[in-house]
């Protein structure tokens, strides 16, 4: 069908309609007048909208930041579209539109946007708008320019607040409830995309809670929008339909450098928690647990016997933390806490980050195929620390490795080595070589450290044989391996036959 008949068909259905006496169009007409009308929200909440510019003595290194998810591309990367590779998919922090340094003072300056929480000049904007500037103003919808100073920031969050001195007569935003929000619900984004000032856009929530397995904000559990935002958006409000702010835009999924149909805001319960910190501390504190977590594989659903692949299993436990006071081990699959299910391994940062240290918390776990509750008191994390324990993005040991029927030779740990990986006594066995195909194909090397078998410790190479001896063709052996620092889970299904 070409283009000037598929016109005539669509004439001809709004000819069908007119003569059947306008039913179906009168019809419509509820439909459409039943859209959300956005203006009322505007006129009230655009005041409080502010432009923010972070200028920098000297150019500023601007870097956009991926989250590693799948085979995505890690590392830092530009702020700005990789022309090499323009199929590369990032989710990008945006700055705005970075101006040229003048010759003469070689400025750099960063564009985005904030929104003013209090008439006494308190404005809430992304830490990465404003983080190492020498100078922050703002703009208001009135034209008026105000130096704002920093009071505080957490890149963790990626929340910073700002204050200026306007004598107690500014326009604020009303700060609503986050956790009361659903896919589906429209919600509207006010900021200066590109440095276009006040510019609206709207769209639903696409998902809440969505942990992106950041690296960056393991914390943040962010709201996911289709709501256009592009450089310039970050740090503005995020408001529901009753006006209240329910986000604060931060970023955008994007292989291009613009917008693409995915947006993730940071919900306002966070970002007021953050500035309630800063202002009664000065900083920022996290609760932590003091494990590490690994996503629970297919392996170790069969190994495990378990009955799906949700939870956060524990393949490390510092010393001394909360986590072994409780008396977590390595093996443990954490599928609640404090009774919110845990679904990904990536679900368990936001909820213990959030926690004030020094609260009692319940950590349900699979232990053996069984179910139990653990008490834990949720230690702090030390200010000085990027990552928490407990990051479930932990990396996969490399390795290369069986015995006999897994197709890996081990041998005992010798004293030196103990002492240079940190185990006690009793604690793992190194791989020698690696002999069998299926060992290969998971990675395990020699200098591997096994430390568990099916969630047995192993000590010396005689307890490793004896611990895999009854394996079949067919059985998935779980093994706990050390590669370098980091631990983790990897399934060996013993090969039918001969391993080649």
């Amino acid at each position: 069908m070409n283009r000037f008949a598929l016109r005539t068909l669509s004439c001809g259905v709004l000819m069908s309609l007119a003569l059947a006496g306008g039913v179906q169009a009168q019809s419509a007409a509820p439909a459409l007048s039943s859209l959300p009308d956005f203006t009322g929200i505007v006129q009230k909440n655009a005041p409080a909208v502010v432009h923010v510019e972070a200028k920098y003595n000297g150019k500023k290194t601007t870097k956009g930041r991926t989250a590693q998810r799948g085979g995505m591309p890690g590392g830092g990367m530009p702020d700005t579209p990789d022309d090499d590779d323009p199929q590369m998919e990032m989710f990008r922090r945006f700055f705005g539109m970075p101006m040229m340094p003048s010759p003469e003072d070689q400025q750099h300056t960063s564009l985005g946007s904030g929104f003013i929480l209090s008439n006494d000049g308190y404005i809430l904007t992304n830490t990465h708008v404003v983080d190492g500037a020498d100078t922050v103003t703002v703009r208001l919808q009135d034209r008026r320019t105000l130096t704002a100073k920093v009071v505080g920031s957490d890149p963790q969050y990626d929340i910073a607040l700002l204050k200026v001195d306007a004598k107690g007569n500014l326009p604020a935003v009303t700060v609503g409830d986050s956790r009361s929000l659903k896919p589906g619900q429209w919600v509207l984004a006010i900021g200066s995309p590109f440095g276009f000032d006040y510019t609206v856009t709207q769209g639903i929530v696409s998902a809440v809670g969505r942990n992106l397995g950041s690296q960056d904000q393991p914390y943040t559990s962010f709201i996911q929008t289709d709501v256009p935002i592009n450089r310039g958006n970050s740090g503005g409000p995020l408001f529901d339909l009753q006006g209240r702010v329910v986000g604060v835009n931060s970023q955008i999924y994007s292989n291009t450098g613009g917008y693409q149909g995915v947006a993730f805001s940071i919900p306002i319960d966070v970002a007021m928690n953050v500035v309630k910190q800063i202002k009664e501390k000065g900083y920022v504190s996290r609760g932590q647990l003091g494990v590490m977590v690994q996503p629970v594989s297919d392996d170790m659903v069969k190994a495990l016997k378990l009955d799906n692949a949700s939870g956060a299993a524990v393949t490390q436990v510092t010393p001394g933390s909360a986590a072994e006071k409780a008396g977590l081990h390595p093996g443990d699959v954490i599928t609640a806490y404090n009774g919110q299910s845990i679904n990904s391994s990536v679900d368990l940062p936001p909820l213990v980050g959030q926690t004030p240290p020094g609260t009692k918390s319940t950590l349900t776990i699979l232990r053996d195929g069984k179910k139990q509750d653990v008490g834990v008191t949720v230690g702090e994390m030390p200010r000085d620390k990027n990552a928490l324990l407990a990051s479930g993005d932990t990396e996969k040991p490399a390795a290369r490795g069986g015995a006999t029927a897994l197709g890996l030779s081990v041998q005992d740990l010798d004293s030196e080595t103990r002492q240079q990986m940190s185990l006690k006594q009793g604690e793992g066995v190194v791989i020698s070589n690696v002999t069998g195909s299926v060992a290969a194909r998971a990675g395990l090397q020699p200098g591997d450290v096994i430390l568990m078998v099916n969630q047995k410790k192993v000590g010396t190479a005689a307890a490793f044989r004896d611990a895999i001896k009854d394996a079949k063709p067919g059985d998935t052996v779980l093994l706990l391996v050390r590669h370098g620092d980091q631990s983790g889970f990897i399934g060996l299904t013993v090969p039918g036959g001969k391993d080649e």
